[in-house]
């Protein structure tokens, strides 16, 4: 994976995260994130950069921090730039591909830039949907790693040990694709879990959409009935329900 690309998406969405929140009410709920209010959510993002930094520069595990506990101090887009920042850095002086401590066992330094930059975009759309400051943006390139990382995770195996909802998408041979104008995302539900293929083909149920569009059904911020949906509407809604990245 290129770091600087990664880096440079990071810094991206995270500037437009903090765009988005800047000025909001600290107490309003985030709609897609119901648990949480505005500023739990500026919280989890700059608290989560700085958890994956450390982890990267001392390669140790370390526990999750709670977001209902974070404390971001009142300018917040110059607490999450720094985040953003401490990340990219530990990342690049550590080395890309250092083994570290990951969600899935041991893995290269660059996972946690990655999966950083992946769940900022997400959150990126949470701000956006929560304020209605700005409007969610996002490189088609941006995207389509977001879908390759977040269903790859999704079919690792050992994944329903972090999301136990998974293990209810054993089948046998269902398939499901996610199809974008030059690409797709085609899912199989085999007996011994789900997997994933950059490929299109036929399929039980289709969603078509753009690569952000097809990002937001998959993390559930975009409803499918905004998409086009043909084949069995129900394997595509329990599959939604369990896979939410």
């Amino acid at each position: 994976m290129d770091l600087t690309w990664l880096t440079n998406a990071l810094h991206t969405h995270t500037a437009g995260f903090a765009e988005a929140a800047e000025g909001g009410d600290p107490a309003t709920r985030v709609p897609t994130c119901p648990e949480w209010r505005l500023r739990d959510l500026v919280g989890h993002i700059g608290q989560a950069h700085r958890w994956a930094a450390g982890m990267v520069r001392t390669r140790e595990p370390a526990a999750v921090p709670d977001p209902l506990e974070a404390d971001p101090p009142a300018d917040w887009t110059r607490w999450l730039t720094e985040g953003a920042t401490e990340l990219a850095d530990a990342v690049r002086t550590t080395g890309a591909d250092t083994t570290v401590t990951t969600l899935l066992g041991p893995g290269p330094a660059v996972f946690w830039l990655r999966r950083m930059l992946h769940d900022t975009v997400v959150h990126h759309a949470d701000a956006t949907l929560t304020t209605g400051r700005t409007t969610f943006e996002i490189a088609p390139d941006v995207a389509t790693d977001a879908l390759d990382e977040g269903l790859g995770l999704m079919s690792t195996p050992g994944a329903e040990k972090v999301k136990p909802g998974l293990a209810e998408l054993a089948g046998n041979g269902e398939k499901l694709l996610l199809r974008a104008e030059t690409t797709g995302w085609l899912i199989t539900r085999t007996p011994s879990g789900p997997t994933c293929s950059r490929a299109v083909g036929d399929a039980d149920v289709t969603v078509e959409g753009s690569e952000r569009d097809l990002l937001l059904v998959v993390t559930r911020r975009l409803s499918p009935d905004q998409l086009t949906v043909t084949g069995d509407r129900a394997l595509l809604d329990h599959w939604l329900s369990r896979t939410a990245l």
